[in-house]
């Protein structure tokens, strides 16, 4: 399924809203594999731009630096909702950003605070999203269980959808 653009965006917003943590993945410099870690994730724009800290002299920066293209994915498996985000990303240095963005629970990575040299912040231009929107009520769980047993076949509740944010 393909979803109109702004609806589209609109729905992804809303399934990271309170999502505190993504999976931050980037190629591996020099064509090495995939490499995935857990992120604290800052902020999401209206245009569907993601924000992270980190730090300038940090693998994934040297990683982003071979090839920008990463995907950060979320999940809020309490609510049985995910999505997977595929875009462009940069290493952005601007002090004002970086302390417009700042809260003080990051002071737990990065000591030296805002005014750090060595904080700095990814920007990635979401490019394409996926996202999995499903049921969690005990009673639709039930029934698709019902459903997978007498029929052999598994239960299909829930949105799937695919977000072209270009």
């Amino acid at each position: 399924m393909s979803d109109d653009t702004e609806a589209g965006r609109r729905k992804i917003l809303d399934l990271i809203d309170g999502i505190d943590y993504a999976n931050f993945t980037t190629r591996g410099s020099d064509g090495a594999p995939l490499h995935a870690r857990p992120m604290a994730y800052r902020k999401c724009e209206d245009d569907g731009d993601l924000w992270f800290f980190t730090k300038k002299d940090s693998r994934k920066v040297e990683e982003i630096g071979a090839d920008p293209q990463v995907l950060v994915t979320f999940a809020d498996p309490k609510k049985q909702n995910f999505v997977s985000i595929s875009g462009r990303s940069e290493v952005v240095t601007d002090r004002a950003r970086v302390k417009a963005l700042w809260s003080e629970i990051y002071r737990t990575w990065f000591p030296g605070g805002p005014e750090d040299d060595n904080v700095v912040l990814i920007r990635v231009e979401a490019e394409h999203a996926e996202y999995w929107d499903t049921p969690n009520s005990i009673a639709v769980v039930a029934f698709g269980y019902l459903k997978a047993l007498t029929t052999g076949k598994p239960n299909r509740a829930g949105e799937i959808g695919k977000v072209d944010l270009t």
